[in-house]
């Protein structure tokens, strides 16, 4: 039986492919078997190596200690700034026991604002700048996608989902629609460094090596979402780019990180914003459902119901069936509200609620953009770059949501295949 619960998540991977082929707008037009064979082994090989060669995950493991270093930084500056709310030396005594408060928006939130002029900084001096041709090529010449598309992997690793499609601006008028798809389930799927930090912080208490695992997440999605968005929206390259550079620049340093501050600053502002609005939204729903009956000696909640519509979709994909009502809630939350507030609950979970395995897939899944927000801020970034594509980006918008979210599912699956237990 153990032996058949480590290779429980081939159901899901099988599902999320047989689901994604019934919604192709082509069927007939699906890729090769041994094209969809080979992104599937780039998707384990990948896992395999970084997870079980030594060598590779302690490169991955300096990721972590870079992060605290970041981390360390942004409390020194917040600290200045808000005094004991960002970090400094509490000016009272606190009870036995207690321990001192962590304000998210003043002590976590800041990390996004460091983060983002430091990686504008690191752009401009082209060292993020040569990862991501790099990864283009190990794309384009693995999978044999266009530049174009190839270009996109790369940079949805680093590059959130509004500054992503800045790199694309002069291309989007000529892509193909599959390759607008493709282009638009890579954002979907990953998540930008910025926002990385903040994912890892939150659970660096309840995932070791947390920032090692959401970069694999990322790099074990970009496969998958290609190989997802081709098998719902087949189709040819169109835009005639074997090669293709970013559209990205700053005028200097300096005003790299001016501007990388100011993006911070956006996007910080947009994660608090965002995070009122969807438990404020939980609660009104959650106090719409109170005048339900009572199940299994608790009222009805938005989390409850979540855990069970997603149940069997978490099993499938690794996840003991006793396990997986938690695990659907917070891939619900993730899916429908914001993969932050899904974290969070991750992070305040009672202890015991998920093993170790069914805690890394779940981490795993849960790493991709692809909420109801991103599916607003894509639709309306690439409209505003390509105007004359705004109709047809509009209508795959929702279908970019949900191939990001069998991606992101997928790619707990896969980690779940090499982590034997």
């Amino acid at each position: 039986m153990a032996a058949l619960h480590n290779f429980q998540g081939l159901i899901g991977i099988a599902a999320i492919l047989l689901l994604a082929w019934g919604l192709s707008e082509n069927r007939s037009a699906r890729p090769g078997w041994l094209w969809i064979g080979g992104a599937l082994l780039a998707q384990i090989a990948v896992a395999l190596v970084v997870t079980r060669v030594p060598l590779v995950w302690t490169l991955v493991g300096f990721a972590n200690k870079g992060v605290a270093a970041i981390e360390t930084a942004t409390l020194a500056g917040s600290s200045y700034m808000f005094g004991y709310t960002g970090g400094a030396p509490i000016p009272f005594l606190l009870k036995p026991g207690e321990q001192p408060p962590v304000i998210v928006a003043f002590q976590i939130l800041p990390l996004i604002i460091v983060f983002s002029a430091i990686s504008a900084l690191l752009w401009h001096w082209r060292v993020l700048s040569m990862i991501v041709r790099g990864l283009s090529w190990i794309l384009r010449r693995s999978l044999g996608v266009s530049g174009v598309v190839g270009l996109a992997g790369g940079a949805t690793i680093f590059l959130g989902v509004v500054e992503s499609p800045l790199v694309l601006r002069a291309w989007f008028a000529r892509m193909s629609r599959s390759e607008l798809f493709t282009v638009m389930v890579l954002i979907m799927s990953t998540i930008s460094g910025a926002i990385l930090v903040l994912y890892a912080t939150t659970l660096s208490k309840t995932v070791p090596n947390a920032v090692g695992h959401m970069i694999v997440a990322s790099l074990i999605s970009l496969p998958a979402a290609v190989l997802v968005a081709r098998l719902m929206v087949p189709g040819e390259a169109a835009s005639g780019t074997g090669h293709a550079e970013p559209e990205l620049h700053y005028e200097s340093s300096m005003d790299a990180v001016i501007r990388g501050t100011m993006e911070g600053v956006t996007l910080v502002l947009a994660v608090i914003g965002i995070i009122i609005t969807v438990f404020a939204l939980v609660n009104l729903v959650d106090q719409v459902l109170a005048f339900l009956p009572v199940v299994e000696g608790a009222p009805i909640t938005l989390r409850r119901a979540f855990g069970w519509l997603l149940s069997p979709a978490m099993w499938a994909i690794g996840v003991p069936w006793d396990q997986a009502p938690a695990a659907g809630s917070l891939m619900g939350t993730k899916a429908i509200l914001n993969e932050y507030v899904a974290y969070l609950d991750l992070a305040g979970l009672p202890a015991g609620t998920l093993d170790p395995r069914s805690l890394l897939i779940v981490t795993y899944a849960l790493c991709g953009v692809a909420n109801l927000a991103s599916v607003g801020l894509i639709v309306s970034t690439v409209a505003t770059l390509s105007p004359e594509r705004r109709p047809e980006v509009a209508g795959l918008g929702m279908k970019s949501w949900l191939a990001g979210n069998m991606v992101s599912m997928m790619t707990g699956a896969v980690i779940g295949l090499v982590t034997w237990s």
